[in-house]
């Protein structure tokens, strides 16, 4: 008997809710972690079948990756790590922090010198101001600490330039930014070949770099003890409040980026850097110039007990560094 049209679609509509209905019953029976969503109500019901998914059910969204927590900004010396940990705190007096606008360091209370002092160099930070050639004792260590003067270093007597490490000439897009290169704390005792010609002649290299484009993060200091200037071979000098160290060495590191933003994320394992460690000497530069003495940085890193550019991912910062 042939049924009317209305009724074939009762029936069918019956059967697929009873249909429905034992494989709702059939689910609550299993307590899988799959998921499907009705796309009508948005609800969730578990299923049984983990093999039968959407695409988007089968993969785990990956979570973004947690921001890294700088402590200093981009542009900023020390936006890829603070290679010694120092800190701003008196208690710390061998490590002592101190952050200016021109260039960041860690002071030592014991060697009157820093440990290292770090700075950021673009072409913006040279200009046409003149060389101060003021050097000046830096107010701002702890009341109770000895602020070295410039007559401190002796010339006549031991024979070494008051050495920038910080250049003059990094900091000329103004007097002020210049003036504070001539703080003593930015002073390591330096021989006059070496100040004046192969340190020199790096300092050039590096502003050179900035003027064609790039910007770059720069560390420098002094490693070991004991150094020949004018005068002869001096591992000191001395003064009433104890005795400034003559380093062996002149050590500078360099990472060198094109101009931009996003700097974090824009050094690659081909970055270029530059490391040298320079002997503390009358005639050094007989050896040649700067490159020269050029070395990794994992050597430094191993002789001064510090460590560069820490933040970077480690296989990036592996391959600048070796």
């Amino acid at each position: 008997m042939r049924k009317h049209p209305l009724s074939l679609c009762l029936l069918l509509l019956l059967t697929l809710q009873g249909s429905a209905e034992k494989q709702i019953d059939y689910f609550e029976g299993y307590e899988t972690q799959f998921y499907q969503t009705n796309p009508s109500t948005t609800q969730t019901i578990p299923s049984t079948d983990a093999s039968v998914q959407t695409p988007s059910q089968s993969q785990t969204p990956t979570p973004a990756p947690s921001p890294i927590p700088f402590e200093y900004a981009e542009n900023d010396p020390l936006h890829f790590g603070n290679p010694t940990d120092a800190i701003a705190d008196p208690s710390s007096p061998n490590n002592y922090l101190m952050i200016k606008p021109q260039f960041s360091l860690s002071y030592n209370k014991d060697t009157f010198t820093a440990n290292w002092v770090a700075w950021h160099l673009c072409k913006n930070d040279i200009g046409d101001a003149d060389r101060s050639n003021k050097f000046i004792a830096d107010k701002e260590l702890p009341q109770d600490w000895y602020a070295l003067k410039k007559a401190d270093y002796k010339f006549t007597a031991y024979g070494f330039d008051r050495g920038h490490l910080c250049p003059s000439a990094d900091r000329t897009s103004s007097a002020q930014d210049n003036q504070q290169t001539f703080l003593m704390t930015n002073m390591i005792p330096q021989a006059p070949d070496c100040n004046r010609n192969t340190w020199k002649k790096l300092e050039e290299y590096e502003r050179d770099l900035a003027q064609k484009g790039n910007e770059l993060y720069i560390f420098a200091g002094g490693l070991g003890k004991g150094g020949t200037g004018n005068t002869g071979y001096f591992e000191g000098i001395l003064i009433d409040q104890g005795e400034i160290l003559v380093p062996q060495y002149c050590w500078k590191i360099i990472l060198v980026l094109p101009e931009g933003d996003d700097d974090f994320n824009r050094v690659t394992q081909d970055s270029q850097v530059i490391a040298v460690c320079i002997p503390n000497k009358q005639g050094c530069q007989e050896a040649g110039s700067w490159n020269a003495y050029t070395c990794t940085i994992d050597y430094l890193e191993e002789q001064l007990n510090m460590d560069f550019f820490e933040l970077l991912p480690y296989e990036i910062e592996a391959a600048l560094e070796d």
